[in-house]
């Protein structure tokens, strides 16, 4: 969108996207207090978008250009950024509890949406229109096992409640009202388009300019800045003792982004799948997402168990760049 620099435009566009979020986030959520909806409903569906949004911008930019190995590589970077890295790093600074069956049950829908790429076999290596109408159907009976969850959980509510009234993705003030919010919410939407093709177009040429494949660049640093808002969210949740709403913002990130952004990019343009993604990429998705089964079974992500999920990620992403 600007002729800038990839030196120059690679940091805009992830600050534009990590602003953008928030700026999303808090519209959304004054919006949506206006409306009367739940707080559970609100930290599941309106914060789980926000802080996917810049992986919707980035993708559907990079699909719209005929780059699917950005498109599809940076919600798969992502979601393995999300469970390895994020994860990992907010157990290291607190284990992570998994007490609610809320919790334990997003850790499934994550796993099973960790093998979405591979619908791609049904169809010549590609993933459809038909594929995308299904999964956006998915995503909107996850949307309603939600809402139905939230209106029974009342425990969870007053827990997201409390923790959407600190920064960074801060429950408005009351005083707020719906014009502010509406500008909010579009001030929020226009950064993260810009940001988002920002951050592809400048992707592409260091990818070139290294010889490094767009696909690798959307694993690696495509997901990593579209992640910023999970990454700081998780943190910050971690930092004020809330760890579970930490690991249900990155699960549902992570089923948001499979169902959402793979989606809404094939029901625009059929999405080419590379074998590469599906032989390398995809498995180690689903050997991060299986890894967390365990923890479920104990009841927390222990520190050790982040220790090693940072030390899976880092041997990743060397073993990505490098091959």
């Amino acid at each position: 969108m600007f002729d800038l620099p990839p030196v120059a435009g690679l940091p805009l566009s992830i600050v534009l996207l990590a602003v953008g979020a928030e700026s999303l986030v808090r519209g959304s959520v004054a919006l949506a207090k206006r409306c009367g909806l739940s707080s559970f409903f609100i930290g599941l569906a309106i914060v789980g978008f926000g802080t996917s949004t810049p992986e919707l911008t980035a993708s559907l930019s990079a699909a719209l250009d005929a780059k699917d190995d950005i498109a599809l590589g940076n919600v798969v970077g992502s979601n393995v950024m999300n469970v390895a890295f994020i994860l990992g790093l907010t157990a290291l600074l607190r284990p992570i509890p998994l007490p609610s069956a809320i919790v334990r049950g997003e850790v499934w829908i994550a796993l099973a949406c960790a093998f979405v790429p591979f619908l791609a076999l049904t169809a010549d290596g590609r993933l459809t229109r038909v594929h995308g109408i299904a999964l956006l159907v998915g995503l909107l009976v996850f949307l309603l096992r939600g809402w139905r969850n939230g209106r029974r959980d009342s425990a969870n509510a007053a827990e997201i409640s409390a923790f959407l009234a600190d920064p960074p993705v801060a429950a408005p003030h009351a005083s707020i009202g719906l014009v502010p919010a509406i500008l909010l919410i579009a001030v929020g939407l226009a950064m993260l388009v810009i940001g988002g093709d920002t951050l592809v177009d400048a992707s592409v040429e260091i990818a070139r300019s290294f010889g490094v494949t767009e696909l690798v660049i959307g694993l690696t640093i495509v997901a990593a800045g579209t992640s910023a808002p999970e990454l700081v969210t998780s943190i910050i949740a971690a930092v004020r003792g809330h760890q579970d709403l930490a690991v249900g913002n990155v699960l549902g990130s992570n089923v948001f982004n499979m169902l959402a952004i793979v989606g809404t990019t094939s029901l625009i343009t059929p999405q080419a799948v590379s074998d590469e993604l599906l032989a390398r990429d995809v498995p180690m998705l689903i050997a991060v997402s299986v890894a967390l089964l365990p923890m479920v079974t104990i009841g927390r992500v222990p520190r050790l168990g982040g220790a090693l999920f940072l030390g899976g990620y880092v041997a990743y992403v060397v073993w990505r760049i490098g091959s």
